[in-house]
């Protein structure tokens, strides 16, 4: 399933994500640095939301209290409510 998730407090305006069974996949931010929007992708693709929970959330970036990463968290657990609802 596709998943579109609209960040809060970064620099990338949104996340697109394919979730299948609780697997994420397909990472790709919209806005953000650029390298780091590069390498996030790379490293997730194929785990499990609770992986990405585990390694991205709570990580700040400078003053604000989140980040693409801990974005991504968000939209990983966001994307997979959503998954569980239509199945």
């Amino acid at each position: 399933m596709e998943y579109i998730y609209k960040t809060k407090g970064t620099c990338s305006s949104k996340i697109r994500l394919d979730i299948n069974d609780g697997v994420v996949t397909n990472v790709v931010y919209t806005g953000g640095c650029d390298g780091n929007l590069k390498a996030i992708p790379r490293l997730v693709d194929g785990m499990t939301v609770e992986q990405i929970e585990e390694k991205c959330k709570g990580i700040h970036c400078g003053f604000k209290s989140t980040s693409c990463a801990d974005q991504l968290a968000c939209a990983a657990r966001e994307a997979y409510e959503a998954e569980k609802k239509q199945k």
